[in-house]
């Protein structure tokens, strides 16, 4: 009869078992709607190569001194950096604490019961009115993962601490960009403040000029006065590009994690980028941008916790031992015969909850679907970001060479134009016109030049680029 009562029990223990390859939790894949064409960069001047410029580490992207100097600065300072890798050590607790869900609880404790009896009660005389109980007991609890719940625990946890890791390098991708767009920013203004400081000494040799001719009445007045204005014009852009410099100064001082300051640096001039530009093929980005990275890991955290969800709906089984010593008397608590035990095998259906299992399955479930469209915008915003780099490129090198051409039309026509009003041939309003042109042109070109080295900056940054 005993035999029997036995094998019932294991019969019973071992259903879960026999339904666990049923109901066991699903395997992450990557989801077949997640497609990388071959045009999703849209560019007209794409490489079809395997290798992509974003497998290039920073230190050999860049070739200016002070330039890398200031980006491991920002990197070892920057307060976001900081933030990031503490982020990364909360997610590493919880990945040690999935881990440890595989393992046992135990807790131990020690308590003093005191109870005062009634004396009509049936202990209440025989205990004259009142008994003290010593305990020291330890519990251990273990529940077997038959459903795959705690394994889907782990695994949403390091999909977790990935995903952190991954925006770790998606902030330091960000920075080194940011600091290598401002630092060349700095230099194009720098140069531009140079061009109008030499337009401002050109300008005043042409007022003293001006009012020799004057003297001599080959102008008027009014020429003097525009040839006046248009000295204070140039003074005025000094003015502007001095402050933009402090203020872009304050910020990339920031960027570095230190009070504003000045910063030190080389000259446009000597900017050169060498490294090909490779934007490689579209799958690439699956493992070299940081945020498609950080943005798959959170699908496969919500979809292993939509596991954990489906399975709450299954019975658990746990195992329960207590033990310890209870006596009477404390002095004779640690004794043999004080000592005391209990194991308790139980196996949990969840039935009626107020409907909270259903409720966490399908807000897990639409939060893998967020994940999953989240997911699939990252893809969008990447590939939209280097065909906007691509194009930004080829624009800027395109405008350099028009620019350049315009830039020395001006310069002869101011020549020609200040030869002619020498020689009373031309109306001083046209020296004016060129004069200022030129000017305009020439920062106009500066500004091409710094955007061509940026359209780089942004397609090593927008091919995931910066983090290794």
């Amino acid at each position: 009869m005993n035999s029997i009562r036995i094998k019932k029990y294991f019969i019973i223990l071992g259903i879960p078992f026999i339904f666990q390859a049923c109901f066991v939790a699903k395997e992450y894949q990557r989801p077949e709607e997640v497609v990388l064409e071959e045009d999703l960069f849209r560019t007209n001047i794409l490489l079809q190569d395997t290798t992509s410029m974003a497998e290039v580490s920073w230190r050999e992207m860049f070739t200016d001194p002070l330039l890398i100097t200031y980006i491991e600065q920002g990197l070892n300072n920057n307060i976001d950096i900081r933030v990031a890798v503490q982020q990364i050590a909360a997610a590493e607790a919880y990945v040690k604490q999935g881990k440890a869900g595989y393992f046992p609880t135990l807790g131990l404790g020690t308590s003093v019961n005191h109870q005062i009896l009634s004396r009509n009660s049936q202990f209440g005389s025989f205990f004259d009115g009142s008994i003290t109980q010593y305990e020291a007991t330890g519990n251990l609890s273990w529940e077997a993962d038959i459903w795959g719940k705690i394994r889907s625990n782990d695994r949403a946890f390091q999909a977790s601490y990935l995903q952190t890791a991954a925006a770790h390098q998606a902030v330091k991708t960000e920075l080194i960009a940011s600091i290598a767009s401002m630092y060349y920013q700095l230099l194009a203004l720098d140069k531009q403040l140079e061009i109008t400081l030499e337009t401002i000494e050109t300008r005043e040799s042409s007022l003293e000029t001006t009012k020799a001719l004057k003297e001599a009445g080959t102008v008027t007045e009014v020429a003097v006065k525009q040839t006046e204005a248009q000295l204070y014009r140039a003074r005025a852009v000094v003015v502007d590009i001095e402050n933009n410099i402090r203020l872009l100064e304050n910020a990339f001082s920031i960027l570095l994690g230190d009070t504003p300051h000045d910063i030190e640096r080389s000259d446009l001039a000597r900017q050169q980028i060498t490294t090909e530009l490779q934007a490689g093929v579209p799958g690439q980005m699956l493992r070299n941008r940081p945020d498609v990275i950080a943005a798959e890991y959170n699908l496969i955290n919500a979809f292993e916790l939509t596991n954990v969800a489906r399975g709450s709906f299954y019975p658990s089984i746990r195992l329960t031992a207590s033990g310890g010593f209870q006596s009477l008397d404390i002095a004779e608590l640690f004794n043999a015969n004080s000592l005391f035990a209990n194991l308790v095998g139980s196996l949990a259906q969840p039935l009626l909850n107020q409907r909270r299992i259903r409720t966490q399955y399908e807000v897990a479930q639409a939060q893998q679907q967020i994940a999953l469209l989240d997911f699939k915008r990252s893809l969008l915003v990447a590939s939209r970001e280097v065909s906007d780099a691509l194009y930004n490129y080829e624009a800027a090198v395109k405008k350099i060479e028009l620019k350049s051409e315009e830039y020395g039309a001006y310069e002869l026509a101011t020549n020609y134009s200040e030869e002619l009003l020498n020689n009373g041939l031309a109306n001083y309003l046209e020296v004016l016109n060129a004069q200022e042109n030129a000017l305009n042109s020439q920062l106009e070109l500066v500004t091409e030049r710094f955007n061509r080295l940026d359209a780089i900056v942004e397609l090593y940054q927008a091919l995931g680029g910066g983090w290794r």
